[in-house]
């Protein structure tokens, strides 16, 4: 007797009682994502120390999907820019804070803070993608470099237990998300 195939078993795990969904074995967890970036959004609310034992990528190449998206939109098509920027900020942010710090941090957790902490600059690609007003701009932009410093520097601070070291941190932090705020600026 042939074995009957159905749509909904293509899409769920089928006969087999054990298996993990897709999303799941693949390591991407929307409740870790939705906490996470909810760290980054709230810059007032202390970090827990062990936010970043479950580092992922996923949150941060959706969140650099909808920086590049949104930048399409206003007419700048920058993704080898970003993914450029990104790579080369990740690599160096790693190099400073394995030189700075005792314990060391390995390059996929770096790569999960610096994405994560990219969030105010998605919400000022998509504010810049709808208002033209270079001061409002300049002024959002500003901030939003100010707030993914502190949050990426808060968090990197927090995890590697570097707490008379956050301004040496949070300097070459800046100056990556500066150069991201120039992406989103300037045609």
């Amino acid at each position: 007797m042939p074995a009957t195939i159905s749509w909904a078993a293509a899409f769920g795990t089928g006969d087999y009682p054990d298996e993990p969904p897709l999303l799941e074995e693949l390591g991407i967890n929307f409740s870790h994502i939705k906490g996470k970036a909810l760290a980054v959004l709230n810059p007032f609310k202390a970090i827990d120390k062990h936010i970043m034992d479950d580092a992922d990528l996923a949150g941060p190449l959706i969140f650099c999907f909808l920086f590049g998206g949104f930048l399409l939109f206003a007419g700048k098509l920058h993704f080898g820019y970003i993914y450029g920027l990104a790579m080369l900020g990740c690599l160096s942010v790693y190099a400073i804070l394995n030189l700075m710090s005792e314990s060391g941090i390995d390059g996929y957790r770096t790569a999960s803070v610096l994405g994560y902490c990219l969030l105010p600059m998605v919400i000022l690609s998509f504010l810049s993608m709808l208002a033209r007003n270079t001061i409002f701009v300049a002024i959002l932009s500003a901030l939003s470099v100010l707030w993914c410093t502190h949050s990426a520097s808060l968090m990197f601070v927090t995890v590697l237990s570097m707490n008379e070291q956050r301004l040496l941190v949070a300097y070459p932090v800046g100056l990556l998300y500066s150069a991201f705020a120039l992406l989103a600026i300037f045609e």
